[in-house]
């Protein structure tokens, strides 16, 4: 009897020591940024060694149609954070340019947005990000921080707030004067035009043009000119820098031992936190460009500077296993790895190197919603919890990690958060419902332990900017996965699979063509979206269409009006939101954390 006493009371330790670990893991989120698919070995790339990755597709789950919420950066993370598709939060853009550009935007995720970290730290999570932010800064004053990490739920921050860019780079070129320079020179050919044709009205007398008044606009135009070439000139020193919580700690950036460094910052703050829940967000800069990799893993790789940040990135995921390891967290910890987008395939260096990555067999890129676009790695690990070596092809989105870490660690969603409804198809939305803020992601547990075999995810909407350009729907019983396209991008030239001309697809007029009815493929047959179906090859074709736009319906109904985050007045550059270091006279120059840099390391 006593014996059976004490099994019962020890299998009763056991149990609520799993359930602690299961209810209330540690979560390390790693986010690659501009990965393409096929840049893994654990989706098929033979030629660049990413063991450290690959490792946790060994050791846990593929997902091998998880599914970026939008094709770019700062729509994605956002998406990623709330859960929720960046139309809702005004996270999508109506104008041409859909990410933030500048430090000093007002711009960024709304402070009533709920993030996953703001109720991680709620039940005592602690909460930090590393790496790239991208998702605004400040709003009335350059110290509000009103959209800065910290405030939106991490009590720690160190990286970048907006993007790593090629005018970071000293000798990686200029990723604005291709696109600007052609508006300058129009500019000022409109303006060379309208001083002529009034100094002659004004001389043959047809009207009188006061010379004050033409001198006061010249002046005008030569300081709005005077203040543009000095922005992009001193761009790398206003817009590159590195900051700890709220303080400038690099201006302008060093790319010196960067992702060392970040991977530092990242093992110190685990170490701080390994005897009490924790939340990391491990962003990287890597494979954005401008591209770099530190002296040990330069041209290493069999795919130039790309491949060798590729291959960096995977150590650094490796030492962040490597430190769970050692302090026995592995079996407590949730580890997840993704990309915020697919692969920037126009990116071609001036030398003609390509510094964009591989979509496998997908279409298409980065800022698109074919495929290669959107279809990312995902990749979770969490040992006796998630059974390792699973492939799961069942559509999943970047969104569901918000509600899977937020039940997990046993926190509330607010009053006014609400998951969507189970269909698509359901008949109606009464006026209270509209109302909630709904949560579009899904709980992935019960697909990742195979409670469930089918994702909920019946549809799926695929934004490009603020405009629904592609449908995708997994009927319950059915294994074709249908995809519409209401437009298409004009890729250029023509018989590529992206739009080199511009460097990135836009979403509007000349740039797209329209298709009525839709273009419409069975991704189950055909993922690489080579032949589009018709009504003599699919003869389901109409009803597909039908039941896909009663679905767009009810989605659209369930969006509310929300401020436009990515207006050009939230985008614009405003000086007196500009953070400096030091003086403008000293050219927004300083350096706090050289000390922090790690010698470097060997690649193998």
């Amino acid at each position: 009897m006593g014996l059976l006493l004490f099994l019962m009371i020890f299998q009763c330790a056991i149990n609520s020591v799993n359930t602690y670990s299961v209810s209330n893991p540690n979560v390390v989120l790693l986010i690659a940024d501009d990965l393409g698919i096929g840049d893994l070995g654990c989706y098929g790339n033979r030629t660049l060694r990413t063991p450290n990755i690959d490792r946790l597709a060994k050791e846990g789950v593929t997902l091998t149609q998880h599914l970026a919420a939008s094709p770019l950066c700062t729509p994605s993370r956002a998406a990623f954070l709330t859960g929720r598709y960046p139309i809702r939060s005004g996270m999508a853009a109506f104008s041409r340019v859909g990410v933030f550009l500048f430090s000093a935007s007002s711009g960024g995720l709304p402070s009533e947005e709920i993030t996953f970290s703001k109720l991680l730290k709620q039940r005592g999570y602690a909460t930090a990000l590393i790496g790239k932010w991208h998702l605004g800064m400040n709003c009335e004053s350059n110290n509000d921080f009103c959209h800065h990490p910290l405030s939106h739920g991490f009590d720690y921050f160190y990286g970048l707030t907006v993007t790593n860019l090629r005018d970071c780079k000293p000798g990686q070129g200029s990723v604005f004067l291709k696109g600007v320079q052609r508006y300058l020179v129009i500019l000022i050919q409109i303006l060379g035009v309208t001083m002529v044709s009034l100094a002659v009205v004004h001389y043959i007398g047809f009207f009188k043009v006061p010379f004050q008044a033409l001198g006061i606009c010249l002046l005008i135009t030569c300081i709005l000119l005077a203040v543009l070439i000095f922005f992009f000139y001193h761009f790398r020193h206003l817009n590159c820098f590195l900051m700890r919580d709220h303080q400038i700690i690099q201006q302008p950036l060093s790319y010196e031992n960067l992702t060392q460094r970040l991977t530092t910052e990242a093992i110190r703050f685990i170490e701080r936190n390994h005897n009490t829940p924790f939340l990391l967000v491990l962003s990287y800069l890597h494979v954005h460009t401008a591209l770099y990799a530190s002296k040990m893993f330069r041209g290493k790789s069999r795919h130039g500077l790309y491949g060798d940040a590729v291959e960096e990135m995977d150590w650094s995921v490796g030492q962040i296993l490597d430190v769970l390891e050692n302090y026995n967290l592995s079996n407590g910890s949730l580890v997840y790895f993704s990309s915020d987008q697919g692969a920037h395939i126009e990116e071609i260096s001036s030398s003609g190197e390509v510094h964009g990555g591989y979509n496998g067999i997908y279409k298409g890129g980065k800022s698109t919603n074919w495929e290669g676009g959107i279809r990312v790695p995902g990749l979770l690990r969490w040992p006796g919890v998630i059974q390792a070596g699973t492939y799961i092809d069942d559509p999943t989105s970047n969104m569901d990690i918000f509600p899977t870490i937020v039940k997990l660690a046993g926190a509330q969603l607010p009053y006014d958060r609400r998951y969507p409804f189970s269909s698509g198809r359901c008949t109606h939305l009464n006026s209270a419902a509209i109302q909630l803020q709904i949560i579009d992601g899904h709980d992935l547990m019960p697909l990742l332990q195979g409670k469930v075999i089918r994702s909920k995810h019946e549809f799926l909407f695929h934004y490009c900017n603020a405009y629904l350009n592609a449908v995708r729907w997994h009927p319950g019983n059915s294994e074709s996965v249908w995809k519409v396209f209401f437009f298409t991008p004009n890729f250029t030239p023509e018989d590529s699979s992206g739009c080199y001309d511009s460097h990135v697809c836009f979403c509007y007029g000349d740039f797209i063509t329209h298709h009525d009815p839709p273009l419409l493929f069975d991704l189950s047959r055909d993922p690489e979206e080579k032949v589009p179906l018709t009504p003599e090859t699919e003869s389901r074709f109409y009803e597909i269409l039908s039941v896909i736009q009663l679905a767009v319906d009810n989605h659209t109904r369930s969006l509310q009006v929300v401020s436009d985050q990515l207006s050009w007045n939230n985008l614009v550059w405003k000086p007196w939101l500009q953070l400096c270091c030091s003086s403008f006279f000293q050219f927004c120059y300083c350096d706090y954390d050289s000390e922090n840099s790690l010698p470097e390391v060997h690649s193998g």
